[in-house]
């Protein structure tokens, strides 16, 4: 469930930069993302910056950061607005505090003042110049329109209502994870769902790719996405990331189909590349990063699952948002393996790496 900001409820107040919510220029008010590398929804400011420079016409101070290498934009008492990674197109602004929840599955809820846009170019330095973000930034400042998160929950498996565009298609609504695998008797089971439903069978629409590739639903698997299936609906179908039909990057630059294509060759930066080894320091992590794991026992070097970080739930944990077999679609909960990143969980113990479109 995601609850929508109250426009009263969470009216913001002046603070200072740690403070929780600030006025913004240009007219917008907006809550503040706190000097911080935590994944708990703030933008953080890992690194060592190369020094802020201003653009006078503004007002906002744009400061560059390392680790990995990215732009973050400040107002003029220091808080934070926005973080921009190079070649990313993956944006967080600070927002409204909003909070979501899944109270089939868990308990946990995460509340959150990030906003997750995606921009119509890679981020690169000095791109605060460009006029294309001048247009962007200026509307994306003021915009509570659904952002990632919020479009993610459109596809929740604990409910979602349905949306049909004027030719007739679904585009949103609850998605399931797969068809039922008669093979699997254990419903906690990760295959108890068939894999290999793609955006495309979710939709019930034959599909062409850049490459001339041309991909047909089965109507048996209309309304259903799989893990990595459900990223490509999600930052593909409707946030406009190229999408590819190959598993490589032979065939240009857009989101592969399979989970261990997306972390090895997906657009946008590599944060965390997979080195086989479990990763415990999740401070280079902001929310809307893909998180990628091993979780097959017998191949624990196999990525075959994949996630949207989400940020420090209300008990602290790092919790992320997925299509999961045992949820039988989008989930943030703790059905057959908590949805954490840290801990000594079944997910937290397959986690192998990180991307940033």
């Amino acid at each position: 469930m995601h609850h929508e900001p109250d426009s009263k409820k969470d009216r913001p107040v002046r603070r200072t930069v740690l403070g929780t919510v600030a006025g913004v220029a240009a007219g917008y008010a907006l809550g503040h993302l706190g000097s911080d590398s935590g994944g708990d929804g703030r933008v953080g400011d890992r690194g060592t910056g190369a020094g802020p420079h201003t653009r006078p016409t503004d007002g906002f101070v744009f400061e560059r950061l390392s680790d990995p290498d990215r732009t973050v934009a400040r107002a003029a008492d220091g808080g934070t607005l926005a973080t921009f990674t190079d070649d990313a197109r993956t944006a967080v602004l600070a927002g409204p505090t909003r909070t979501f929840s899944e109270p089939r599955t868990t308990a946990a809820t995460v509340t959150t003042r990030a906003w997750v846009r995606v921009m119509p170019y890679e981020w690169q330095r000095g791109a605060e110049r460009r006029d294309w973000f001048a247009r962007w930034f200026s509307r994306a400042l003021g915009d509570t329109s659904p952002d990632v998160f919020a479009v993610a929950f459109q596809y929740s498996s604990a409910g979602a209502p349905d949306k049909y565009d004027s030719a007739g298609v679904r585009y949103r609504g609850t998605a399931h994870f797969g068809p039922r695998n008669q093979e699997v008797d254990n419903p906690l089971a990760f295959a108890y769902h068939d894999v290999q439903s793609d955006f495309y069978d979710y939709l019930g629409i034959p599909w062409a790719f850049p490459d001339g590739t041309r991909m047909r639903p089965e109507k048996a698997r209309y309304g259903h996405v799989d893990c990595s299936g459900f990223q490509r609906l999600l930052w593909g179908y409707r946030m406009g990331i190229p999408l590819l039909h190959t598993n490589t990057d032979s065939g240009g630059t857009g989101l592969p189909r399979r989970a261990f294509a997306i972390a090895a060759h997906g657009p946008g930066r590599l944060l965390i590349p997979h080195t086989g080894e479990r990763l415990t320091d999740l401070s280079t992590l902001q929310p809307g990063d893909l998180v990628f794991f091993a979780i097959i026992r017998e191949r624990p070097k196999l990525i075959d699952h994949v996630g949207m970080y989400m940020g420090l739930d209300d008990r602290g944990h790092h919790r992320f948002y997925s299509s999961r077999s045992a949820a039988n679609g989008p989930t943030m909960g703790d059905l057959a393996g908590r949805a954490l990143l840290d801990g000594t969980g079944f997910y937290a113990r397959g986690l192998r790496a990180a991307r940033r479109l």
